[in-house]
């Protein structure tokens, strides 16, 4: 694998340290490093000799050359520009940071994420069981309904399936290893009988053809099954099969993508809590580590309000209240 090119501009080893101290934290960091490589390059083709010379003139510049259709986008790069610059006052390399008078763009207004019911995700299931195969991808309809089952049924992000391999998967202690996924972490996934019998059932058609080792991916469409099926080609399907499932997308919701199955996992799940008589709140950091975050703040995020959830926490504050109401009734 080709080394990416040493850093040259003036910030070169500040954003070295920059990148370690923030990869010591367990944060992969990718996007973040491409990003100071363009802010590097540059800097470097602008001639700046010292640190001094980067001024807010020079980084809007920057801004400027590196054009971004979307308002998200142009945000991310501002924010790690200002994140490095931040990092930098703090160490004592800078007085003040000569990004923090660059305004970010204003996105769009907040939109609920699409919650699927379960009713929907089964149509997506059996939409995907009829893909046909193509010249260079086989088996198309079983692996794409057992990859749109995992990232339902466990609350997988997309990253994750594509990158499974068959030793990732014990079937015997019911359990997936992922490993190395967002902020480069590991955790073991486990689940229940019927998703067992599902992979299982997956496995066995999938190797009366194919002679597979433990390191091959558990999801490919190559004659051989030694390629992996990428993230953007599971989600383009995802997209293509859509329009096929006559979905109603109610008002302040968001059209529906494929990140909307961990969103739905999330949601259920707390559902079932609610159902169940279980105390969401003091098992919301068990689904945090489910999830694979880093604290059940990120998780929060992923637990939109719906109708159904309300009324579910309505019956059980009044479950909770009810002694206190009969003792002040007259």
């Amino acid at each position: 694998m080709n080394r990416p090119n040493p850093f040259q501009s003036p910030l070169a080893a500040h954003i070295e340290r920059f990148l370690s101290h923030h990869r010591a934290l367990g944060k992969r960091f990718d996007t973040e490093e491409s990003a100071l490589r363009l802010l590097d390059r540059f800097v470097h083709e602008c001639d700046v000799n010292t640190i001094a010379q980067i001024t807010p003139r020079l980084l809007e510049a920057f801004l400027q050359s590196r054009p971004r259709s979307r308002a998200r986008s142009h945000n991310h790069l501002l924010n790690t520009v200002q994140r490095l610059f931040r990092w930098l006052v703090a160490q004592g390399v800078m007085a003040s940071s000569p990004a923090h008078t660059l305004a970010p763009r204003r996105t769009a207004q907040h939109t609920a994420p699409f919650l699927f019911e379960p009713a929907q995700v089964e149509r997506l299931l059996v939409r995907a069981a009829s893909l046909r195969d193509g010249p260079f991808a086989t088996h198309r309809g079983r692996t794409y309904r057992m990859i749109f089952a995992l990232m339902y049924g466990l609350g997988l992000r997309v990253g994750e399936v594509s990158r499974l391999r068959r030793r990732d998967l014990d079937l015997e202690r019911q359990y997936l290893h992922i490993s190395q996924t967002k902020f480069g972490k590991s955790r073991l996934t486990p689940f229940g009988p019927r998703m067992a019998c599902a992979l299982r059932s997956y496995l066995q058609q999938h190797q009366r053809h194919r002679r597979l080792s433990a390191d091959d991916p558990l999801f490919s469409l190559a004659e051989d099954g030694r390629r992996p099926l990428g993230s953007k080609s599971i989600s383009r399907t995802f997209r293509n099969l859509l329009p096929e499932l006559g979905l109603r997308v109610p008002a302040g919701v968001a059209p529906p993508r494929l990140h909307c199955l961990r969103h739905s996992f999330a949601v259920s799940t707390l559902l079932r809590w609610y159902r169940a008589g279980v105390d969401p709140g003091g098992h919301l950091l068990y689904l945090s580590v489910f999830l694979g975050h880093v604290n059940p703040a990120s998780t929060a995020v992923y637990l939109t309000i719906t109708a159904e959830l309300l009324k579910q926490a309505n019956q059980r504050f009044e479950r909770f209240a009810a002694p206190v109401l009969e003792e002040t009734r007259p």
